[in-house]
């Protein structure tokens, strides 16, 4: 099989370019030819629209759109609905234009609004998910027009600013670039302006055409609008399908770029740790490093990292978990966000439009998928909860027509309380597109010595490898599929994992089946295995009708789902089985409810902790589980999700009491608790594993602002602060000031202090 698989990567990676890529010119325009001036806008029969871009000498920047400029260059208008009705008109105006000079591109963009005053705007604070939700206005760009990646950003009339890359037709908002908006109000509605430095993102060399499209949010009648027309099963990502996107013709990119960024920065520090085999209180230290990025050309970028601090990331939230597999926590540190695409294995790239999907979340937010990772980043860098020094990395990230690449080398310092030695990660991506939207990629990961080795002590060192697949035959339809294998030391033989996957989402009508095998010594030490040893087969059907009449009311769409997930060993021997029904209504109004029905099986091997010394024996056990949630609209002063559930829980019950919400106190303050309350009753005891935090934000501006996060865990018995002051002073350059605080709760009196420090840590972005 694994030859089978390598013969038919190596046919796909051979495949010739196209022929205008062999000879240097643009791609062909799916579409109307480029507008000639004065014209800046044409559309076909199929709704395929195609801007020109038009140089301007100079360029008031205020967000305002009373230049002559606007009232000359025709506008592109006409947005067309995805949410509510697919296809038909927007019920408001919006207008956008093109423009750019020698070193920047500009959007403009102009918002009527019927109702200006039931306009949402509540987030400022950069790269807010949040942002989604508030009325905003939203464009995404190809710069290589190549149909499939490219970038993002969204603004709101607030000023509110977030941004995200794009590969594959998938969004991913880790990457952060240097640009500006600025907005403004008029008596029918908002304006926006968008600042793009072309050295921020790459493009292709000599190329004038590229792909582009926009999103427009209207929040009282909860309504997403296109400039052209995406499907409602694409759902919100749909804006990141590159692959049907609008074209814009007639940018002059710069010929020649230096694009070298120099970063460095200084930090001071007060320090106290309680815990620590010699304790200590408010020990000071220092730190300088830098970062460089070198664009050695727009299709290669090379990194650097010296002396890599994380000091200012924020905290990972902590998670209620009542199962026996580890958590896999999300990736916040800067340096390995950028670029992270590039390093995905084996992911899907058709946009969810449908609840469910056969595991990843649950209560809490933590991700539950058995899908092991080939790369996982927080490896590097992280050991035994301790953060463990970096001493250098470098990073490579490339193409060459269909072609994609990525390398990455890091070296870590040894650190004996974190148990860990000096040790040298690698990893080495190449990805091939080929059909529309299509890609087929080979891994390979590395790290020497293995894990497990006690610091100072030589030892082997162990790889991953694999090759993956993505087929899209059409918008609807994905078929992915990976194999891998690993070398370990002390661990030889039934070393592979392979899946298989199929999905069919149409808005109506959904389908998915997997396949899924992880073998007993499969162990990608730079990667993330939350599940050994194991088969899975997994399938759902969905039936998502939409009301046809007003009969509904106000529900806007119904989704009935029918999902079988079954797990054994590598004997076959059943592990896991769960049958799950799930009804869930989402309303005009962007509120949602569902309810959960679900029988389940689980036969342990091992026993394994559900409460402070409480513990589940192995054994076989069979029982029912029902839960329903009910979301209020992100546009509510209070919102968020409310989970109670009722369940049979290993020959007990399980009763949890869940929200997860948001609560805005003014336009610059708002809170984001979760209070979670699991109470656990077995033959075996009882106790309650509660959960009690909330983020605090105020915003000053839309690139600084003020946040804490409180966690208060019942399990560990533990307190902890992660309170943060970030300015961006200048695009690019930021300063933070971060106070950390771990406390115990066991004392009799005010929790006690475990540790604490206090950072102040300054960044300047130097560019030539």
């Amino acid at each position: 099989m694994f030859h089978t698989w390598v013969l038919l990567v190596m046919m796909v990676l051979a495949a010739a370019p196209p022929a205008w890529a062999q000879s240097g010119g643009d791609p062909p325009i799916e579409g109307p030819p480029v507008p000639i001036a004065p014209e800046a806008v044409r559309r076909d029969e199929q709704k395929r629209v195609t801007l020109r871009a038009t140089r301007v000498t100079a360029m008031t920047f205020d967000g305002h759109l009373d230049e002559p400029l606007y009232r000359e260059v025709p506008a592109a208008s006409d947005f067309i609905q995805q949410e509510p009705r697919e296809g038909a008109a927007a019920t408001d105006k919006t207008e956008v234009w093109v423009f750019f000079d020698e070193t920047n591109l500009y959007v403009g963009a102009r918002m009527w609004e019927s109702e200006p005053d039931k306009r949402v705007a509540t987030e400022m604070r950069r790269d807010a998910n949040n942002l989604f939700n508030n009325d905003h206005i939203a464009l995404a760009f190809d710069s290589f027009y190549d149909r499939r990646n490219g970038y993002g950003m969204v603004a709101n009339a607030l000023g509110g600013m977030l941004d995200f890359s794009i590969t594959n037709d998938q969004p991913n908002n880790n990457w952060n670039g240097v640009w500006a908006v600025r907005t403004g109000t008029f008596a029918q509605g908002w304006t926006a302006e968008f600042r793009l430095p072309f050295r921020s993102f790459r493009f292709r060399e000599n190329g004038h055409v590229w792909g582009i499209n926009f999103r427009r949010r209207t929040s009282y009648n909860n309504e997403l609008t296109y400039l052209v027309p995406v499907r409602a099963a694409w759902g919100r990502p749909a804006l990141s399908r590159m692959s049907i996107a609008g074209a814009v013709g007639g940018i002059d990119v710069p010929s020649k770029m230096r694009n070298i960024d120099l970063k460095p920065y200084a930090l001071g520090s007060l320090s106290t740790d309680r815990r620590a085999a010699v304790p200590f209180a408010n020990a000071p230290d220092g730190n300088l490093g830098f970062d460089v990025k070198w664009g050695v050309r727009q299709t290669l970028v090379a990194d650097f990292t010296v002396n890599t601090d994380f000091a200012q990331v924020e905290d990972d939230e902590q998670q209620v978990n009542l199962t026996r597999f580890s958590l896999q926590f999300p990736e916040k540190r800067d340096f390995f966000l950028e670029g992270a695409d590039t390093f995905n294995f084996a992911a899907s790239s058709i946009g969810a439009g449908s609840t469910g999907g056969g595991g990843g979340t649950q209560g809490g937010g933590q991700n539950t998928s058995t899908t092991p990772l080939l790369f996982y980043s927080r490896r590097i860098g992280l050991n035994d909860g301790l953060t463990v020094p970096i001493e250098v990395g470098g990073r490579l990230l490339g193409r060459a027509g269909p072609w994609r690449f990525g390398a990455l080398n890091i070296q870590t310092a040894r650190r004996v309380e974190a148990r860990a030695n000096s040790t040298n990660y690698s990893v080495l991506r190449v990805n091939r597109d080929f059909l529309r939207r299509s890609r087929i990629g080979m891994m390979v990961t590395g790290r020497s010595p293995a894990a497990g080795v006690l610091p100072g002590v030589d030892g082997g060192a162990s790889v991953a490898y694999g090759s993956d697949l993505t087929l899209a035959p059409t918008n609807d339809v994905a078929i992915v599929g990976y194999y891998a294998r690993s070398r370990t030391p002390g661990r030889d033989g039934r070393d592979a994992s392979y899946r298989g996957r199929f999905d069919w989402n149409h808005d109506r009508y959904g389908v998915q089946a997997e396949h899924l095998a992880v073998e007993t010594n499969f162990n990608p030490e730079v990667g993330f295995l939350r599940r050994t040893a194991f088969r899975r087969s997994y399938g759902q059907l969905r039936f998502s009708p939409r009301p046809r009449t007003r009969n509904w009311g106000p529900i806007r769409k119904v989704y009935y789902l029918a999902t079988v997930d079954y797990i054994t060993d590598m004997a076959n021997r059943p592990e896991s089985k769960e049958t799950q029904g799930t009804i869930q209504m989402d309303f005009n109004n962007s509120d949602s409810w569902l309810v959960e029905f679900g029988r389940n099986y689980e036969r342990l091997v091992n026993r394994f902790e559900v409460g402070k010394n409480l513990f589940v024996p192995a054994g076989e056990y069979a029982f029912t589980q029902i839960r329903g949630t009910y979301t209020l609209g992100q546009q509510r002063r209070l919102s968020g999700g409310i989970t109670v559930g009722r369940s049979g829980f290993y020959d007990g019950f399980l009763t949890e009491i869940t929200w997860r919400g948001r609560v805005e106190l003014q336009r610059q303050l708002y809170l984001e608790p979760t209070m979670s309350w699991n109470r656990v009753d077995v033959p075996w005891g009882r106790d309650n594993t509660n959960l009690l935090s909330s983020r605090v934000t105020y915003t000053i501006t839309p690139r600084m602002f003020v946040s804490a996060l409180l966690q208060y865990q019942s399990r560990t018995d533990t307190f902890t602060t992660n309170a943060r002051l970030r300015w961006e002073y200048q695009p690019g350059s930021e300063l933070f000031i971060v106070y950390n605080d771990g406390r115990t709760t066991l004392s009799d009196g005010f929790p006690q202090v475990e540790n604490r420090s206090f950072v102040v840590k300054m960044t300047r972005l130097l560019r030539w």
